[in-house]
């Protein structure tokens, strides 16, 4: 069971009344009425504290008409440490539930809605290939040792390289630890390299073979340089600055609402495919 199956439980169809403004009856409810909604339905476990919830940004969708989309993100404190989990609310006319489904074809449409990209996100430290005044701008969340990403992520840095003025793409580190401990020390060597402008380094980084659960750092660092070329001290890896560049980019992926990779964005819109970089470089 996952971190976040512990820390909540929400139903299919758990839908309860929000006290609504007669004028207005499908305003955006309070935060307080967000808060209690959390609390009864969706915390259930009794160890987590909800500390608040912050809406990220609110949307729409053309299939769900009268409805708004919250897209959330909820403050908890769970064993001492705090933590952020995010979360999609429907609201309309003072109601609010976390799933909305297509009883015809099963489809929930909390899978259709990502918030949208920031322009601060796109920045010349996460700048990867392509120039930054491209027509497009693609920005990825992804851990090389995820093989989705590995299936993905290298056709992306390569339409990038082979056109620059198309593509400008911009990637964030998301190490799925619980899953492939070992992307702790590769996304941190991936950092540092990119810093020093051997981003080569990030792609070879996806043809990597090393066991998944290994947190020797001897052992990794060896493998890195017989298959990239690239020598990193042991000190620079584990630095704090280091770290705390991977902890940003984490945050930055709690702030999307992305709890898996690769998660893409294309002109800062969830490409939900993964293939919408076909069509700008044809």
């Amino acid at each position: 069971m996952s971190l976040m199956s512990k820390l909540l439980t929400s139903t299919l169809i758990a839908t309860i009344a929000l006290s609504a403004n007669a004028d207005t009856p499908n305003s955006t409810p309070t935060n307080k009425e967000l808060l209690k909604y959390i609390k009864r339905n969706i915390v259930k476990n009794p160890q987590v504290k909800v500390k608040g919830i912050k809406v990220i940004e609110t949307k729409t969708h053309k299939a769900l008409p009268g409805w708004n989309v919250l897209l959330t993100n909820m403050d908890l404190e769970y064993q001492g440490k705090d933590i952020k989990v995010p979360e999609t609310i429907f609201v309309k006319d003072g109601l609010a539930t976390g799933h909305l489904v297509n009883l015809k074809n099963g489809h929930d449409y909390r899978e259709d809605i990502k918030p949208t990209v920031p322009a601060s996100m796109y920045d010349d430290a996460h700048l990867l290939f392509g120039n930054k005044d491209a027509a497009h701008k693609i920005l990825v969340f992804s851990d090389p040792m995820c093989p989705f990403c590995q299936e993905v992520v290298p056709g992306i840095m390569k339409a990038a390289k082979e056109h620059p003025d198309k593509i400008a793409l911009y990637y964030y580190h998301l190490p799925l630890l619980r899953i492939h401990p070992v992307s702790g020390i590769l996304t941190r060597v991936m950092h540092l390299a990119q810093q020093e402008g051997k981003k080569d380094v990030v792609e070879k980084m996806y043809s990597l073979k090393i066991d998944p659960r290994t947190t020797d750092m001897t052992k990794v660092l060896s493998k890195v340089k017989e298959h990239t070329g690239y020598s990193v001290s042991a000190t620079k890896v584990d630095d704090n600055a280091t770290k705390a560049a991977i902890k940003a980019d984490e945050d930055a992926a709690a702030k999307l609402m992305v709890s898996g990779t690769p998660t893409i964005y294309i002109d800062g819109e969830w490409d939900k495919m993964r293939d919408g970089y076909k069509k700008l470089i044809k």
